[in-house]
């Protein structure tokens, strides 16, 4: 079970994940080695899946964000692992969802151009055997980040 100070340590790190034990304690009023057991007691139990950096795509040159949804023409185990395998081996999709209703998947979809963008979908996703139809949606502007989970008391 997570208490009101566990709950406090995965919110700070989900701003900040760099903090060392000493500042975890300084801000949720531990000693440092009691903050440092509680981070590594959430992480052994899989509260804390990792620790990412975030990087700016513009920086890297990547303009366009899309979302694509894909609605498959058939839906056997063996066209969803095929599928699933195109998703994961292409570096530009950055997640996927399954989902319920008209399209089975989503895509988040990160390029450089507009041409490539149209690359991927014309001569990646649509060839797909068991794809029936793609639907984009490019991102005009993202105003708010991916936030951090919520936490509260369960």
């Amino acid at each position: 079970m997570l208490d009101s100070t566990d709950l406090r340590l995965l919110t700070v790190l989900q701003k900040d994940a760099h903090l060392t034990a000493q500042e975890l304690g300084e801000v949720l009023n531990l000693s440092s080695s009691q903050a440092g057991r509680r981070r590594q007691r959430l992480e052994a139990e899989g509260y804390i899946e990792a620790y990412v950096a975030r990087l700016a795509p513009l920086r890297l040159g990547l303009a366009i964000q899309a979302f694509v949804q894909v609605q498959m023409a058939t839906h056997g185990p063996e066209q969803s692992r095929d599928f699933a395998a195109l998703v994961d081996a292409r570096a530009e999709i950055t997640s996927a969802w399954t989902l319920t209703g008209e399209a089975d998947y989503l895509l988040r979809v990160y390029c450089a151009d507009l041409g490539e963008l149209h690359r991927l979908i014309h001569e990646v996703l649509l060839p797909h055997p068991a794809v029936m139809r793609v639907q984009s949606q490019i991102v005009m502007d993202q105003f708010k980040q991916d936030g951090p989970l919520p936490t509260r008391p369960l």
